[in-house]
């Protein structure tokens, strides 16, 4: 099956990635009037949560956080210990931004609120991370180019089009599984970064996107949109040799790290 045109994304001719593709959409909130000892108890048997928005309906009044329930009494009303001085993002913010804010200000957990204030996700510093694994950009290409052309003296093009997945050959021997839900996602709503290939004669070298290139052949996807950067003739390249001696030819010979994280994402989650 082709993929999905990938010229431009979801957001049409907007094509930066936004909070609203990256968040939790499905939120787990509790009430102002809610007391220490329920909402500790709901933090101590959760896996996911060390605190949560607080909310009338779906208005955000506050956060309440692990940390807030410390030195109260048992009885106390979440209100009564919340935080109310809120740094929230909103769907369309861009998601670059959305990180800066979750680095400068040391928050995990961003809520997400719409025009009306009403919750409509949330987003963590996991997510943001997520949202900037081999992400594509015309810098990162314009590097590629140039670092080929100064190594080996030679001129490159470059060109967008569509490229068949069973004529990639990798060069990185594993991904991690728990990303591929990720750039499924992606892929399914029109969002995944363009890949990054080299031509090579009749060799086309995958230098960017082997996360995307696996979740797309699980998703039976044949062909994806790439930026091909051209040489004008045969060359011997360090990544070639390093495939070659690793036994890369094809995607079948990547493997899928199903018992450990990707490292970013990984260490990320410990700081949570």
């Amino acid at each position: 099956m082709p993929c999905p045109d990938m010229s431009t994304n979801a957001l049409g001719a907007d094509s930066e990635p936004r909070v609203k593709h990256y968040m939790t959409g499905e939120v787990a909130t509790v009430k102002p009037d809610a007391t220490v000892v329920s909402v500790a108890r709901r933090i101590a048997e959760s896996d996911d949560h060390n605190g949560y928005p607080v909310c009338e309906g779906r208005r955000v009044r506050g956060f309440v956080t692990a940390r807030d329930l410390l030195l109260a009494d048992d009885d106390t009303p979440i209100r009564e210990v919340m935080s109310v001085e809120l740094v929230v993002a909103h769907p369309e913010m861009d998601v670059n931004d959305a990180a800066r804010v979750i680095l400068r200000s040391g928050i995990r957990k961003l809520p997400v609120v719409d025009d009306d204030g009403d919750l409509v996700g949330i987003i963590s510093n996991a997510d943001v991370i997520r949202s900037q694994i081999e992400r594509a950009t015309p810098e990162k290409v314009g590097k590629l180019r140039r670092t080929l052309e100064e190594i080996h003296g030679v001129e490159t093009e470059e060109t967008r089009r569509s490229v068949a997945l069973a004529d990639l050959t990798p060069t990185q021997g594993k991904v991690y599984a728990d990303e591929l839900e990720g750039r499924r996602y992606e892929l399914e709503h029109g969002l995944a970064e363009p890949l990054v290939v080299i031509e090579n004669g009749d060799q086309l070298l995958l230098a960017d996107g082997h996360h995307r290139v696996m979740a797309a052949d699980r998703a039976n996807i044949d062909e994806m949109d790439a930026y091909v950067v051209v040489l004008p003739e045969q060359i011997e390249l360090g990544m070639a040799r390093t495939a070659e001696r690793a036994g890369l030819r094809t995607i079948e010979d990547v493997r899928v790290v199903d018992y450990a994280r990707h490292p970013l994402v990984e260490t990320t989650e410990r700081l949570q």
